[in-house]
């Protein structure tokens, strides 16, 4: 099992390092909120189910009673309501196409290029994210086919702080945050100078 430090809370990393499908839902929820209350979000959502999740139990819920569970203070997500749609969404094509079974999406992989499509098509997942996840399995979970650091750009680079997959620690996490950060502002001043 893995040791995540994703969500900075040690029962929510290990959930995390323990459930696939929590691992995927966390990086699901990684926009427009801080990345430990992403991550933390799966943890939330089992302790109000009473149990670790399931792709099918999850896609089998009833939408609004699903919504309110999410959206219970503290709530998983700035937005619960469509987040809890969209969770239902990603749990749904995991029954469909992987019979329920999250890790089959990267075991037994053979090339990071096929890793990159598979994540790709899952939905939710545009190419940004879908590399920063390639990035994640790779630096941290040790899921390495053929090719994987040149599938997740510049996520895949060694010594690299630039998401997710590049925290491992509280001072990791200060140096990803202050990328971000440099990299907002970089675009801040290529709009202004491009408007002026």
């Amino acid at each position: 099992m893995a040791t995540l430090r994703l969500a900075q809370d040690p029962e929510a990393d290990a959930l995390l390092g323990r459930s696939p499908l929590a691992l995927l839902i966390g990086m699901l929820l990684d926009q427009q909120v801080p990345m430990e209350w992403a991550f933390t979000g799966p943890y939330m959502i089992t302790q109000r189910l009473g149990r670790d999740p399931d792709a099918m139990d999850i896609a089998a819920q009833d939408p609004e009673e699903f919504a309110a569970l999410c959206s219970e203070k503290p709530a998983i997500h700035r937005y619960p309501g469509s987040m809890a749609a969209r969770i239902q969404k990603l749990c749904g094509f995991i029954v469909e196409v992987y019979d329920g079974d999250t890790a089959v999406i990267w075991r037994d992989v053979e090339t990071g290029g096929e890793l990159l499509r598979r994540l790709e098509g899952l939905p939710g997942f545009g190419k940004q994210k879908a590399q920063i996840f390639l990035a994640l399995l790779g630096k941290q979970l040790g899921v390495q086919p053929a090719g994987w650091r040149e599938a997740a750009g510049p996520y895949g680079e060694e010594g690299a702080h630039r998401s997710v997959a590049d925290i491992t620690d509280v001072e990791s996490l200060i140096r990803v945050r202050a990328y971000k950060q440099e990299t907002k502002q970089a675009a801040k001043a290529r709009q202004k100078t491009g408007s002026t």
